[in-house]
């Protein structure tokens, strides 16, 4: 009778178990989305990203990347005990160390934040929908290559513009031509300059950027359940 009714304790033990795991997950599922941070400059922009993701289980900064030696987002993920990667242009471009990185920490999403080098086709084939960047304008105008950083500020303020903003978008095969996923705006004073621009786009990025990547990361992961 013992012997039976381990038996059959056994059984549903077994049943339970190939329940669970065949169950389809959920956006409240645990696992851990990982994200990579690229960045050329100060990183201001990858420092609120991380803070705000910090207290976050289910999306994880696993790496911050920068093409530059003297970037000051290193020190930046250094305090706040991000690892960081350097890796050079032609890593990038024709290597794969940049690829193997991205797979060997189970990279799922990459960011770029105020990374000034073009992804290559490769790597957006490979994470098509998964590579989210921000632009210091309202695209399509005042995109492309070349354009980034006061370089923009100044363009708008000499086309007249009266307002300007932040572009947030996927990333595909050529400059600044992504999907749109949201944009915000500011006006421009009548005697704007690129610097007073520049710190309004700031406001903006901040307020704006961690919270669309969370949002869409959210968004992917209803769609795939």
């Amino acid at each position: 009778m013992i012997f039976y009714q381990s038996i059959n304790k056994l059984k549903f033990l077994i049943i339970v178990y190939f329940s669970y795991i065949c169950t389809p997950k959920t956006v409240n599922s645990m696992d851990s989305v990982n994200i990579a941070i690229f960045a050329s400059g100060s990183g201001t922009n990858a420092e609120n990203i991380i803070r705000y993701f910090s207290p976050n289980p289910s999306v994880q900064v696993k790496l911050v990347l920068t093409n530059r030696e003297d970037a000051y987002v290193l020190k930046r993920a250094e305090k706040l005990k991000i690892p960081s990667i350097i890796f050079s242009a032609n890593d990038l471009r024709e290597g794969t160390k940049v690829d193997e990185i991205l797979v060997d920490n189970k990279i799922d999403y990459l960011i770029l934040a105020g990374f000034l080098l073009k992804i290559p086709d490769r790597i957006v084939t490979k994470y098509r929908g998964r590579i989210i960047n921000i632009h210091p304008a309202l695209l399509p105008k005042y995109g492309g290559k070349g354009m980034y950083g006061s370089r923009v500020h100044q363009a708008v303020i000499d086309s007249l513009e009266k307002e300007s903003g932040i572009t947030i978008h996927l990333v595909d095969e050529v400059y600044d031509n992504g999907e749109a996923l949201f944009q915000a705006k500011c006006t421009l004073d009548p005697d704007e300059s690129a610097e007073t621009l520049a710190a309004k786009i700031h406001k903006l990025e901040k307020e704006h950027f961690p919270r669309i990547i969370d949002e869409y990361i959210k968004s992917r992961k209803i769609d795939n359940n």
